[in-house]
């Protein structure tokens, strides 16, 4: 007698047990069949002769219950109907699975342009600490801040959202011109220099296909043949003091907000750099011994900017105000970036409300003070002292005096001479 298979059903695949023998569907549904593991799983599978090599093959469909013996059987109808077509199903799969894991690759090297910053700060630029292990970055911490601050503040702004492989040379000129064109030529040079080498570090790591050219260095490239500058110029800027008397009576009621015309008057009358001012923190500041301690300066060497009585009334009030910056931003309450003064110049000149005189920036104000001074027949070297600018040669070397008395009577000398000019 002929022994006729059973159609399989769920009763008979659920009371499989480990070491039972395979299990197959009847003639309609050919090579489906259940195998029992030995952790007590069942899983449906397709048993066939590959079209194209004629050897034994299978291919996994699912595991029971997840997967129905009805969509089981549906799976597998697909399956023959690709082996009928002169197709191996289990290959075709392989395959399949194969092309997906490359999408997948493709799709996770499509950084925006944010993520290539972020990756340039956080692995190479930045302090970072790896498997409990403490690595310093490649620059020193105020550099990591200005890095992040330069970047963000016009890369990640301006184009950040937008994938990093789909920015265009022309993408990188239109943003560095508007850099260029609001005044801040040495900030574009850096936004440029910065973000080229963001794109180079993710090159480097592969994040990019070996037909990618760095738009950044492409940009750079076209901005050099067009002659842009993207450097300062040598200042020679120095106002008057007509020039000045009258920039003082029109501080107060000028476009500048408040913290920046407060930020522009303590530039004046300590003859320090903006960024410098910016930054300020009251814990550095003595107002008993009417000093700011200067901890981070151009040339890394700490020093005591000496306080006129004039610096010391207007701080006196300006800490009713304040909390732990001097000149903090209303909107973050960290301190106000140095750029947004030259930003709002810019503006105000574009709108025909900066003061008739001939162009000048914020650095013009230092370079101001050190003229004023030698103008009241301040020596040089206390002068100079007054800057912070490091001495040089033999003279850098052996005279390590730091004039402080001295700076702080041509100081209070400054101060008074701002005051007649009012």
């Amino acid at each position: 007698m002929i022994n006729e298979r059973k159609p399989l059903n769920a009763a008979t695949i659920k009371a499989m047990k480990i070491g039972d023998k395979d299990l197959s569907d009847t003639e309609e549904n050919e090579g489906l069949r259940v195998s029992c593991a030995n952790a007590g799983a069942k899983t449906f599978f397709y048993r066939y002769k590959s079209p194209i090599t004629n050897k034994l093959r299978q291919i996994k469909i699912g595991r029971f219950p997840s997967t129905s013996l009805a969509e089981a059987r549906v799976e597998l109808q697909a399956l023959k109907t690709i082996r009928q077509n002169g197709h191996c199903p289990a290959s075709e799969k392989k395959q399949a699975k194969k092309d997906k894991v490359i999408t997948e690759q493709k799709l996770s090297s499509r950084m925006t342009v944010a993520d290539v910053v972020e990756l340039y700060l956080s692995q190479y630029i930045e302090d970072r600490t790896v498997n409990g292990k403490f690595i310093a970055g490649a620059r020193k911490k105020k550099g990591q801040d200005e890095t992040r601050r330069t970047l963000h503040g016009d890369a990640v702004k301006t184009l950040g959202e937008r994938y990093a492989e789909e920015i265009t040379r022309k993408n990188i000129v239109e943003m560095v011109m508007a850099i260029v064109e609001r005044g801040s030529n040495v900030q574009a040079g850096n936004v440029l220099r910065e973000l080229t080498a963001a794109y180079e570090y993710c090159i480097g790591l592969e994040k990019f296909s070996d037909e990618f050219a760095n738009p950044a260095l492409l940009a750079k490239n076209s901005l050099r043949q067009a002659k842009v500058r993207l450097t300062s110029k040598k200042g020679i800027r120095v106002l008057s003091d007509r020039e000045l008397a009258k920039l003082l009576n029109w501080l107060p009621s000028s476009a500048f907000t408040q913290t920046q015309k407060r930020i522009l008057r303590f530039t004046l009358w300590t003859g320090c750099r903006t960024g410098e001012v910016c930054s300020a923190e009251w814990d550095d500041i003595d107002l008993n011994k009417a000093t700011w301690h200067l901890k981070a300066t151009k040339t890394d060497v700490e020093r005591y900017v000496q306080l006129s009585k004039q610096v010391v009334d207007f701080l006196r009030q300006l800490k009713l105000e304040t909390g732990r910056y001097l000149f903090p931003s209303i909107k973050t309450g960290l301190p106000i970036q140095q750029k947004a003064i030259t930003e709002q110049a810019w503006l105000m000149r574009r709108d025909e409300r900066m003061i008739d005189i001939e162009h000048w920036v914020p650095h013009d104000l230092r370079r101001t003070v050190r003229t004023g001074l030698s103008r009241l027949d301040c020596p040089s070297e206390v002068g100079e002292a007054v800057l912070g600018h490091a001495r040089s040669g033999i003279e850098g070397t052996y005279d390590l005096h730091k004039y402080e008395r001295r700076c702080k009577v041509w100081l209070q000398n400054w101060a008074d001479h701002l005051d007649s000019l009012l």
